[in-house]
Order: structure tokens, then C-alpha cells, then sequence
């Protein structure tokens, strides 16, 4: 037995109304070289036809779980992590080494996996790992990390594998209507001294257009802007994300709804869910990135 066939893994994911797209995602993992040792797919109030694509592609696989979450009407964050948090349960007297949360409408190449494990078998300090998604899949190398500002120590919540005690120690993912769960989660492992890394010789392939739920793209930019306020995002830097997301689609505009939702949030003082400690952290890695990209230019 190899070092990564020695690391057992198990999946969580949460769906809400995927009928589209999570057929696809559940033939991407049933081709792993290395399938994981359970997956529970949590069907957060589906109103379409997701829990029926499910039963029918889980029939003889007893290593896949559905389980079902009340109906709700409204569509916010917390329920991501309270369905996460619903599929952990049924997980937690299991022995695995890896634990992953998986959107339910994500595919990737068949090894995608094994890649990931080879990387928590080499790195014993590696808390949470993940790869670069992409929306364009005429444009492969046009993935989410595919920029020079790009912060290779925060993995996307499209999919992150944690080291099991890694996750306990971060608490998990915790209920915030606002959003940012995956990103609390990965900082606060940074913050506890463990390895957070997106590693771009993957990547997997992101069906519906990100952040994008309930909103135009414009307004998906004003959203993330004022997130940015919410955890804690230090005034220059999130002055120059926002210059620089004005190089990309729609160009200058999309980069001042950014701002304009970071200006927003602190007019109105907007609640802000995260420990002092947490912002003072990422107030210190982002000063960091500041001042070494600054010395670059």
C-alpha cells in the first residue's frame, strides 16, 4: 500500500435544487482512481428533481448517502454549513484522515483526487487543499488562480479537502447568514498554524458561474465587495482588488461595484462576524502581500 492509498477520505455535499448538474458531479467522483470511503450528499430542501438523480445514480453504491433537509424558501449561507454540518454527523464515527466539502455542480478528471491525497501524503503540516476552478471550458488556463495577485494560501469553497484534525480544530464550518463560511474556515487553519494551499497543476470545472445564486454579475461584485468589508479586508488592499478587477469582464465597471459594495458596508457599519484576532490576521497577510507585490512593481 502506497502512501496515498494509505489515506482514506470522505466527501460532504451539500445541494439545493441541482438537478442540472449534480449527475455529472457524482459520475466524476464514481470514475475516481481513488473513491472516497463515504460521501454524504446533503439535499438541503431540493425542490427539483435532485434527490431522485441522486437515489437513482447511488443504486448499489453503498459508499454514497442521501439525506434530507427540511424545505425552506429563503436561499442564505448559514444553510450551507448547516447541511454540511447535518452530513458530518452521520460521519463522525467513521475513521478517515480527510474530509472534503464538494459543490454539487463541480467534475474534474478521474486522478483529481489521488492528486489531492499525493499532496496531504507528502506535506504531514497541510491543513486544507484545493485546486483552481474553471467557468470558461473552451479556456482551461483561464482558471480562478490565473493572475499574478493570485493568493495561492486560500482555497476556493468549490471544493476543500481538510485533514480530519485540521477540521475539528478549526471548529468546522460555522453557520453566518452572510456568507464567507469556506473562507473563515481556511484562514482560522492559517491562523492555527496550518499549511492552506490551491495547487494549479489541477483543476476542476465550476457548472454554474460563481457567486451568481441570486444576482446579476454586477450586483455578485457589489455582494463580494461588501463580504470583503464583513471579514475584515484592510482598506489598500481592497482598494487595489478593486483596481484590479476592472481589467476583467465588464472592464472598470465590475471593479468599482466592488468597491462600491466595500464603501457600503462601512458606511453603514455593517456587522462583522469574525474575531478580532481573525481580522487582525488576515489584516497582516494581506499587508504582506501588499508590500511584496508593491516591491515587484
Amino acid at each position: 500500500m502506497n502512501s496515498v492509498t494509505a489515506l482514506s477520505y470522505a466527501l460532504i455535499t451539500p445541494a439545493r435544487n441541482e438537478e442540472a448538474f449534480i449527475g455529472n458531479t457524482i459520475r466524476s467522483v464514481s470514475s475516481q482512481t481513488h473513491k472516497p470511503l463515504r460521501w454524504i450528499i446533503v439535499s438541503d430542501g431540493s425542490t427539483d428533481g435532485t434527490d431522485d438523480i441522486v437515489k437513482s445514480h447511488a443504486a448499489g453504491l453503498d459508499w454514497i448517502e442521501l439525506v434530507r433537509m427540511p424545505e425552506r424558501r429563503d436561499r442564505q449561507f448559514a444553510a450551507k454549513a448547516n447541511a454540511f454540518n447535518a452530513g458530518y454527523e452521520r460521519l463522525k464515527n467513521l475513521r478517515f484522515d480527510l474530509i472534503g466539502n464538494l459543490d454539487g455542480d463541480i467534475t474534474f478528471a478521474p486522478d483529481y483526487f489521488e492528486f489531492l491525497l499525493g499532496r496531504f501524503a507528502s506535506e504531514p503540516g497541510l491543513g486544507v487543499a484545493g485546486t483552481p476552478f474553471v467557468e470558461d471550458f473552451d479556456r482551461p488556463d483561464q482558471h480562478t488562480y490565473a493572475h499574478d495577485v493570485a493568493n495561492l494560501d486560500h482555497v476556493s469553497g468549490a471544493c476543500q479537502i481538510f485533514r480530519r484534525e485540521c477540521f475539528e480544530a478549526v471548529g468546522g464550518y460555522v453557520p453566518i447568514k452572510g456568507g464567507a463560511i469556506d473562507w473563515i474556515a481556511v484562514t482560522t487553519a492559517r491562523m492555527k498554524g496550518w499549511k492552506t494551499r490551491t495547487y494549479v497543476e489541477k483543476v476542476c470545472y465550476h457548472h454554474r458561474k460563481i457567486g451568481t445564486g441570486n444576482n446579476s454579475p454586477l450586483m455578485a461584485r457589489f455582494h463580494y465587495g461588501r463580504k470583503a468589508y464583513y471579514v475584515g479586508g484592510h482598506p489598500a488592499w481592497e482598494l487595489m482588488r478593486g483596481i484590479f478587477q476592472m481589467r476583467s469582464t465588464p472592464v472598470l465597471i465590475g471593479g468599482l461595484y466592488f468597491m462600491a459594495g466595500y464603501m457600503w458596508a462601512g458606511i453603514t457599519r455593517a456587522h462583522r462576524p469574525v474575531s478580532a484576532e481573525l481580522m487582525a490576521f488576515h489584516r497582516k497577510e494581506q499587508l504582506t502581500r501588499l508590500k511584496r507585490l508593491l516591491r515587484l512593481t
